[in-house]
C-alpha cells in the first residue's frame, strides 16, 4: 500500500503546484490592474491513519489561495479628476445594474453618456447627496440605502444674490460744499441678473458726505427701472487724516419688487475700517482736479451659470464647478470598512461582497473611524510584485517535476515487483 499512498500523495503535490500555477498566473496577469490585491497559495498537510509505528501512511497536500485585500498598494498620480485612490483601509461603495451592492478599491471612475461615475467594469459609484449645508440627506448614515449613484451632471445652472458690496475709492478733500459724484456698482438679484446702482456722493461740510442709493436700473437701458431701493440717505464723515471716521445709519439697503421676479435682496456696503485707509478714504485728487477715484469694487454674487467640471477632494467631497464662478458641493463619498477584510468573497470586476467572515461593514467619512483617506486624481496600483511571482513560480515547476517524479519511480518500482512474481 506504500507505493500505492506514495502515487497518490505524488498527485496530490501535481495538483497542489497545478493550483498554485493558476494563481501565479492570475496575480501576473493583474499585475496592472487597478486596486489588485496578490493571492498567494497556502499549503495544507493531508495525514492518513496511521496503523502502527512500524508503518508510514502518506497523506498529501492541499492547497487554498489567501487574499491580501488588506495590503496597501503604491498610490500613483494621474491626470483625470475622477480617478480616486485609497490610503489606508476601507473601500468604495458600488452597485451593478440590478442594484446589487460591492466594494471595490478599483477607483478609475469614468463619466458614462448618463453622467454617472462607473468603474470600467460598469459598476456605479456611491455616495451621499448633500443638501445646500453640504450635509448628507437622509436618515442613517451607516445604511447603504442612504447612498445614491453619483450623477455629476444632473445638476442645475446656479445664480447667486449679491449680499455684500466692498467698496474702495477716494473722496477728494479739494470739492466744495455742494458737490457731486456718482459711482455705478453692479449687482446680481436672486435669478441671477445683473443690475445697477447708482451711488451718488454730496459733500455736505468740512469732513462731511451725503450718500444715496438710486433704485437699481438695466444695465442695458439705465432709464429702466427694475425694483425699488429702500434706505439712507447716509452721511460718512473722515478724521483729518483722510481716513474713514463714521457711517450712519449703517450702510445696508433694501431692493424689492424686482422687475426680473427675483426675491427681495438685503445688500450690506463694507467701505473700510474707522480709522483705517482700507476702504473709503479723502485726500486731495492726485491731478488736481476734484473727482472721486474707483480702485476696487468686489461683490460677492453670481449670474446664472451652468455647470463646467467637477473635482473631488480629499474628504471625498464631489464638488460642481460653474462657469459664473461658483462652486457646490453635490456629494460625499464614503468608505466601507471590515472588521475582517481579507474574509470578503472576490468577484469579477475587481469587486468584493461581504461575507460572514469579513464581518459587517461600517461607513465612514475618510479619515474617520478608521477609514483611510482619499486621494484625488490618483489610483493604487495592483501590489503584485512580479520578481516575487516569478520566484514562486520557479519553485512550483520544480516542486512540480519533483512530484512527477515520485510517480515516475513508484510506477518502476511496482514494475520490478511484477516481475518479481513472474
Amino acid at each position: 500500500m506504500s507505493l500505492y499512498g506514495a502515487m497518490q500523495t505524488a498527485v496530490s503535490g501535481l495538483n497542489a503546484q497545478s493550483q498554485t500555477l493558476a494563481i501565479i498566473s492570475d496575480n501576473i496577469a493583474n499585475s496592472s490592474t487597478t486596486g489588485y490585491k496578490t493571492t498567494t497559495a497556502s499549503f495544507s498537510t493531508l495525514v492518513t491513519q496511521q496503523t502502527g509505528t512500524t508503518s508510514y501512511a502518506s497523506g498529501g497536500v492541499s492547497v487554498t489561495g489567501v487574499q491580501s485585500v488588506s495590503e496597501q498598494g503604491l498610490i500613483e498620480a494621474t491626470s483625470s479628476n475622477t480617478d480616486l485612490a485609497i490610503d489606508g483601509d476601507g473601500f468604495f461603495v458600488v452597485t451593478n445594474a440590478d442594484g446589487e451592492y460591492f466594494y471595490t478599491r478599483d477607483g478609475q471612475f469614468q463619466v458614462d453618456e448618463e453622467g454617472y461615475l462607473k468603474t470600467v467594469d460598469g459598476y456605479y459609484l456611491m455616495g451621499y447627496e448633500l443638501d445646500a449645508n453640504g450635509d448628507p440627506v437622509g436618515g442613517n448614515t451607516n445604511d447603504l440605502s442612504s447612498l445614491s449613484r453619483i450623477n455629476v451632471e444632473d445638476v442645475t445652472g446656479t445664480a447667486r444674490a449679491t449680499e455684500t458690496v466692498e467698496l474702495e475709492a477716494n473722496l477728494p478733500a479739494d470739492a466744495i460744499v455742494g458737490d457731486t459724484y456718482d459711482t455705478t456698482v453692479q449687482v446680481f438679484d436672486s435669478l441671477g441678473v445683473a443690475q445697477n446702482l447708482e451711488l451718488t456722493w454730496q459733500k455736505t461740510n468740512t469732513n462731511e458726505w451725503s450718500l444715496n442709493v438710486a433704485d437699481p436700473t438695466s444695465p442695458q437701458d439705465s432709464t429702466v427701472t427694475t425694483g425699488t431701493t429702500t434706505g439712507g440717505p447716509y452721511t460718512v464723515t473722515f478724521n483729518d487724516d483722510g481716513s474713514l471716521d463714521t457711517v450712519t445709519p449703517a450702510l445696508d439697503i433694501t431692493v424689492t419688487g424686482w422687475t426680473s421676479g427675483a426675491a427681495d435682496s438685503t445688500i450690506s456696503f463694507d467701505i473700510g475700517t474707522p480709522g483705517a485707509a482700507d476702504g473709503l478714504t479723502q485726500f486731495s485728487s492726485d491731478d488736481g482736479a476734484p473727482d472721486i477715484q474707483l480702485y476696487g469694487i468686489e461683490q460677492d454674487g453670481a449670474r446664472y451659470g451652468q455647470m463646467s467640471s467637477v473635482e473631488i477632494d480629499d474628504d471625498g467631497r464631489v464638488t460642481a464647478n460653474f462657469d459664473n464662478g461658483e462652486t457646490t458641493e453635490i456629494y460625499e463619498i464614503p468608505l466601507a470598512t471590515f472588521p475582517n477584510a481579507n474574509g470578503l468573497q472576490k468577484h469579477s470586476g475587481n469587486v468584493y461582497s461581504a461575507t460572514t467572515e469579513s464581518g459587517a461593514y461600517l461607513l465612514s467619512e475618510a479619515g474617520e473611524a478608521g477609514a483611510g483617506t482619499i486621494a484625488a486624481s490618483a489610483l493604487e496600483a495592483s501590489t503584485v510584485d512580479i520578481a516575487d511571482e516569478f520566484t514562486r513560480m520557479i519553485v512550483a515547476q520544480e516542486a512540480y517535476s519533483a512530484a512527477s517524479r515520485v510517480i515516475t519511480t513508484s510506477d518502476e518500482m511496482m514494475d520490478e515487483l511484477i516481475n518479481m512474481v513472474r
